[in-house]
């Protein structure tokens, strides 16, 4: 397929740039993928559409304060400093993404918080935008990372969120079930499930599964390819630990419904399958990219926000629910103004 097909008119009041008063009172499509019935609904009915025995799998990655603010040596220039992932916690190096990254040369300091506290000098050039910093702190490490996260802000997408960052998003860019840290963007569709829609869902007797991907800034990168096929996306860490396996391969095994909450859970799913279907533990790294046409192999409903155009994460749902059926679907998304975006609404695409 084409990058151009994934194109479609999204007004742009229909980016949502708050998130619902109630994670799960978000406005919920149903698009039944066998015969193309679409449903609207609230969130915290999705609970209908499952029964005993069923499994959701969810995301339990923990986003970090990734952006921070500083300033350079002599110009004192303001220079965004966007933490990707920590490379040596003896040395505090970093593996970061720099803003304007033509003021940034090797053995550049930058000066961090409202009294310098925080130094950091740049020792590599890895790409035009990316660098590695080897932060100055005397402390533990557990000393120096509540300092980088004293100062540092939630990472909300700029391309998407284009207000300022506010008090209240440190816990709505957050699943209530987030655990792991490593994510610098929130798998959106676990931002719906409130403490209790997950306890009415538990009492109706619906099986959790967690794994863990660290979402990261590729699900926000241009394609810059029109053949996907020469599309390759960015590594992200991942583990699939034996319990979710267990979980989910009984559920295969009685042939109860399994559930992606996110296009995340379904990357992660999908990198480590055996021939027959079933999961296998995996702990290590993936850049799967899954576009239509393609075969899955683990689950059968899928959660998602609305996506953006041209998004990685829109193909996912529409190799999911057939390209056709999605891309309808989101047509009429827009007409009935549903929200798009990380504080939008979500689907749900099912077999039932």
């Amino acid at each position: 397929m084409k990058l151009s097909q994934f194109k479609f008119k999204l007004p742009e009041e229909r980016i949502a740039q708050h998130p619902t008063k109630y994670r799960d009172e978000a406005r919920l499509m149903v698009l039944h993928r066998k015969t193309g019935e679409i449903e609207h609904k609230m969130f915290k009915d999705i609970l209908h559409y499952f029964d005993e025995r069923d499994v959701f799998i969810f995301n339990d990655t923990k986003v970090f304060p990734a952006r921070l603010y500083g300033n350079k040596e002599k110009t004192g220039a303001r220079i965004e400093v966007f933490l990707l992932r920590e490379l040596n916690p003896t040395l505090r190096l970093w593996d970061v993404l720099v803003d304007p990254a033509r003021k940034i040369r090797i053995g550049n300091k930058l000066y961090f918080g409202p009294d310098d506290s925080l130094v950091a000098e740049v020792i590599d050039n890895t790409t035009s935008r990316g660098r590695t910093l080897r932060f100055l702190f005397d402390g533990t490490h557990e000393e120096f990372k509540t300092t980088l996260y004293e100062l540092g802000e939630t990472p909300l997408p700029h391309s998407i969120i284009t207000r300022p960052v506010e008090p209240e998003d440190a816990e709505r860019f957050q699943s209530i079930f987030a655990r792991n840290e490593g994510a610098v963007t929130a798998p959106t569709a676990n931002l719906h499930f409130s403490r209790e829609l997950m306890k009415r869902l538990e009492i109706k007797g619906i099986d959790f599964a967690f794994v863990t991907l660290h979402a990261g800034l590729g699900n926000f990168r241009d394609i810059d390819v029109e053949d996907l096929t020469k599309h390759k996306t960015d590594s992200e860490q991942m583990i699939v630990n034996e319990e979710a396996v267990r979980i989910v391969n009984h559920a295969k095994d009685i042939n109860a419904q399994v559930c992606a909450v996110g296009t995340t859970v379904m990357r992660a799913i999908e990198s480590t399958v055996s021939t027959d279907g079933h999961l296998k533990p995996y702990d290590g790294w993936t850049n799967k990219f899954i576009f239509p046409p393609y075969d899955f192999t683990v689950a059968n409903s899928l959660i998602s926000n609305f996506q953006m155009p041209l998004s990685t994460l829109l193909m996912i749902v529409a190799a999911f629910g057939g390209y056709e059926q999605v891309m309808n679907a989101y047509n009429v998304a827009v007409k009935e103004e549903y929200n798009f975006g990380t504080y939008g609404d979500a689907m749900l695409v099912t077999d039932k």
